[in-house]
């Protein structure tokens, strides 16, 4: 064993004394001296030390091993490269995070300056009312004429006013003192700490969406005359006018993600949780399915009817409801149909006519107050999954079906005055609140159209974006458009912002119940967003985050009794009482509650 540890020694010294020449070189070539002649790893490996041919088997091995060595490092190399690359990038990226952050807070500052100068004026106003409430008493002229005199009365009643609004500002700025600390604020308020991330996540989500412009500025001034006709007056102050108006409109443009992202805030921490206000059990065990498709509230928010597969439209008075505490809750009107229904609207004109479809593909408009069927249509060859009256003329309804069709009823004439044609299903269709002309439909090619009615041959955009049949579109306000899918997501649309027939992309993304088979309900109110989940809950979003802000779980406990597997049940529609925080759900074991959010 020594002999051979000898030999091996001598071995190694004959390969380095052998190859001294040649390491010298190699060694020259990467010493830090020489740096700036340093090979690259490539070249390395292919030098002729490490390539050239070797008889004797010790010199080979040496070679192999250097060749691993620099590999090695080569490799740790790369990683050390990619990793500084990486925390660059990040540290860019929070530069300029703390770049727009800063440029933020200067902008709020400087709003919330220009509102403390407007309480100082309005303190100066209070000052020079007190003391010209210090004077004398005036006294009253008998041959005074009336307006005069209850002119005066008036403002000495608004002095009073003046006075609170005096007080109101001395409070406000105590609260302006408090608001000044960070600290303090976030302190008072639990919610903005409790969804402190998810805010952060929206907020940085807003500010790096490029800024969409949302208009010209006006370099006109236009009045009205006594005509009513548009009169333009262009003069040395209007000039300076505009040019203010340029600013304005600049600093809108800086700024203007400041306000919807403030409303959205305020309105996002509104509320903290969902309450039952009324459960509404119902007597009606006797069908084998009690899904409830949809529900509708009337006009003025007094009246709600259901329907779904047990054919019946039940209509309930919603304030006898939240005021009596009764076990069984009975509609005022139960109204039968021959098939299965699917979709609800009441007329917004006449209070007492409510439309119906159903599985048949019959659409139905009914007289509530007298029970009975008013009108027949029956042009759809298969089932009518939705309905819509439209707000702003009443008499026209729209229709979609399985028969890939859009039908546009006028109820006063029995028939429809027009048809679109579609290559698949229609799930949903939607008047905007402020026109009968337009009409947003969703379709089984996880599409959206939106057509003008005056040329129903091509849309005036076909929107892309979901990846599974769009069951909902509801209208925000006029122009925006919040759909569903049973894709798990609910997309906001600006369908003002049409390109080249299409959408560039939504505006907002919800995301956080499930949906991928049913229809679970869609309705929207002042920016809220209500809709259902598969997951027996209630989800309300607000259309300027694309997280929940409540939820609330139906309870197995809650069911009639036919279904007995909660994870079968899921919400199966939902709708607003007006522009109140309170709304009705419904889920798919036909438990029904009036919830509110608090």
């Amino acid at each position: 064993m020594v002999e051979g540890g000898r030999r091996r020694d001598e071995g190694g010294k004959y390969l380095l004394e052998s190859m001294a020449p040649q390491m010298e070189v190699f060694e020259f070539a990467v010493l830090p001296e020489n740096r700036e002649r340093r090979p690259t790893s490539d070249e390395l490996l292919q030098s002729e030390f490490l390539t050239k041919p070797r008889d004797n088997l010790e010199e080979r091995e040496a070679a192999i091993e250097l060749r691993e060595r620099i590999e090695e490092q080569e490799l740790l190399l790369e990683f050390l490269l990619l990793m500084r690359q990486r925390k660059q990038e990040a540290v860019d990226k929070l530069q300029d995070t703390i770049s727009f952050l800063t440029s933020d807070i200067e902008e709020v500052e400087k709003q919330q300056a220009t509102l403390k100068k407007r309480g100082d004026s309005y303190q100066e106003l209070v000052k020079d009312d007190r003391s010209t409430s210090d004077l004398s008493p005036i006294n009253v002229d008998e041959n005074e004429d009336s307006a005069s005199v209850g002119s005066r009365k008036r403002f000495r009643q608004g002095s009073h006013h003046i006075k609170e609004l005096d007080d109101s500002l001395n409070n406000g700025q105590k609260l302006g003192t408090d608001a000044e600390n960070p600290e303090i604020l976030i302190s008072k308020s639990s919610r903005l700490m409790k969804n402190f991330k998810k805010l952060e996540s929206a907020y940085l989500l807003t500010r790096r969406k490029p800024t969409k412009p949302s208009g010209k500025p006006s370099n006109k001034i236009s009045s009205q005359n006594s005509n009513g006709r548009g009169s333009i007056v262009v003069t040395e102050r209007s000039s300076v006018n505009n040019l203010a108006s340029k600013d304005q409109y600049d600093e809108d443009q800086k700024s203007g993600w400041i306000n919807p992202f403030l409303d959205g805030l305020c309105k996002y921490l509104s509320f903290s949780k969902l309450k039952v206000k009324a459960d509404l059990k119902q007597g009606d065990l006797l069908n084998s399915s009690n899904l409830v498709c949809s529900v509708s509230f009337d006009r003025d928010g007094e009246l709600f009817a259901t329907a779904g597969v047990n054919k019946k439209i039940k209509v309930f008075e919603c304030d006898s409801i939240l005021n009596e505490d009764r076990d069984i809750h009975y509609p005022v009107v139960e109204m039968a149909s021959k098939s299965k229904l699917s979709n609800l609207c009441w007329n917004s004109y006449i209070k007492s006519q409510i439309a119906s479809s159903n599985f048949e593909g019959v659409v139905q408009v009914w007289d509530v107050t007298r029970s009975q069927v008013l009108t027949d249509l029956r042009e759809h060859e298969r089932r009518v999954w939705s309905i819509d009256y439209s707000l702003a003329d009443p008499t026209m309804l729209a229709s979609g079906s399985d028969d890939c069709s859009v039908k546009l009823w006028s109820i006063n004439q029995g028939v429809s005055v027009g048809t679109i044609k579609t290559k698949a299903n229609v799930c949903c269709v939607q008047f905007p609140p402020d026109s009968s002309r337009y009409l947003a439909f969703g379709s089984a090619d996880h599409r959206i159209y939106y057509y003008d009615l005056r040329n129903s041959r091509i849309p005036l955009c076909a929107v892309n974006g979901h990846s599974k049949t769009v069951s909902y579109v509801k209208f925000v306000d006029s122009t925006n458009l919040v759909s569903a899918s049973t894709d798990n997501t609910l997309k906001l649309w600006d369908l003002s912002m049409c390109v080249a027939r299409g959408v560039e992309g939504p505006l907002q993304s919800f995301t956080g119940h499930l949906n991928v088979k049913n229809f679970v309900g869609l309705s929207v109110s002042d920016g809220y967003i209500a809709t259902g989940s598969e997951t027996n809950e209630v989800f309300i979003y607000h259309k300027a985050f694309p997280m929940p802000a409540l939820t609330f779980k139906f309870d197995r406990a809650d069911s009639p009794g036919h279904e007995t597997d909660e994870s079968a049940q899921f919400i199966s529609s939902v709708c607003w009482r007006g522009h109140s925080s309170t709304f009705v759900a419904a889920n798919s074991a036909g438990n029904i509650k009036i919830l509110e959010m608090v």
